[in-house]
């Protein structure tokens, strides 16, 4: 296999999603990461051609595949991941790790492995949390086999530290936003991104007529306070990443990277009705504040995110979605 003309080569596997185009774009944008070849493993879609890119097709479950994308790699970035897919989720999560984390223990030429974690470790919003969340919490899983695929890799690679001591870290991300994902995260209609659905909550009527002018919902816990909820825009996560790739204070670490505080939806409604004139839509909720702690990451990565509450919502109102670029939703939730 001819990799790269570079002295170092970085694996991404999931590099034709959100996270992984980012990364690549900015990697590829700043000299200071000029010794750095790409590898992308593309399961089902693929990337436009670059000189310091090579694409391979391939699936992780799949072992032989796995040792042919990671010859002479010296850098893993593992992006791959399943959504609420049961039938596939283990194949990935679980198999496709273990594949990975084998044929990292057994190369000539591997010094780092960094996983995107997310926060379904630790039950994103679904349990009540009475203090902020930080990386030493035990793992709390929410229903579904994406939480559970969520802890099961943060697991497998903490274990891989303590048998084999890999070289790794986790950064452990909430609901990751780009372009305009935030203002459809608020959407009535069938085009709403992620959950809750909120025009399952209210009905078709309801919901035309919400979308229709504009309204945007304020979620509310059971109690019926604002819930408060954690996001990352993707650059904030590109440059925590960035930061990672060789740091020695983030060898075996685990890190939150989010923003400073979660959008508080009372907050984010107010804010709507004051910037933009948009009607407000209280639901209550099962649903619970969690305030994910970014404290480590600034500690030792020295990492500041960018973006909050009002910078979120500016850019995704201010983006224009070109004709060629429709939203696509590439898996459920």
């Amino acid at each position: 296999m001819n990799a790269p003309a570079a002295r170092d080569l970085i694996l991404v596997t999931g590099a034709t999603g959100k996270v992984g185009r980012a990364f690549m774009d900015r990697l590829l944008g700043d000299a200071r990461y000029d010794r750095f070849g790409i590898r992308a493993l593309c399961h089902n879609r693929a990337l436009p051609p670059h000189p310091r890119v090579e694409s391979v097709k391939g699936s992780i479950q799949h072992r032989a595949d796995v040792r042919r994308a990671l010859e002479g790699s010296t850098h893993v970035l593992h992006l791959a991941t399943s959504k609420e897919t049961p039938d596939e989720v283990m194949d990935v999560a679980v198999k496709g790790m273990f594949w990975l984390l084998e044929e990292c223990r057994a190369s000539k030429t591997f010094r780092q492995f960094l996983l995107v974690g997310g926060d379904a470790a630790v039950g994103h919003f679904y349990y009540p949390h009475s203090v902020p969340v930080v990386e030493s919490q035990p793992h709390s899983a929410y229903p579904g086999c994406y939480a559970l695929s969520k802890v099961l890799e943060e697991v497998m690679l903490e274990q891989y530290q303590v048998q084999y001591g890999l070289s790794s870290c986790c950064l452990r991300a909430p609901w990751i936003m780009e372009k305009d994902d935030f203002r459809y995260a608020l959407s009535f209609g069938d085009d709403v991104f992620g959950g809750p659905r909120w025009h399952e909550l209210v009905g078709t009527d309801k919901a035309r007529e919400y979308r229709a002018s504009g309204a945007v919902p304020v979620m509310l816990d059971p109690q019926g306070e604002p819930v408060k909820r954690n996001f990352v825009h993707v650059d904030d996560l590109v440059e925590a990443l960035l930061l990672a790739l060789d740091a020695p204070r983030a060898r075996h670490q685990r890190m939150n990277i989010c923003m400073d505080e979660p959008v508080d939806y009372g907050v984010l409604g107010d804010y709507l009705a004051r910037t933009r004139g948009v009607p407000l839509v209280p639901l209550r909720t099962p649903y619970h504040s969690t305030w994910l702690d970014n404290s480590k990451a600034k500690f030792l990565l020295d990492w500041r995110p960018r973006y909050d509450m009002a910078r979120l919502v500016e850019a995704a109102w201010a983006y224009q979605r070109p004709a060629d670029e429709p939203r696509v939703v590439w898996y459920p939730g």
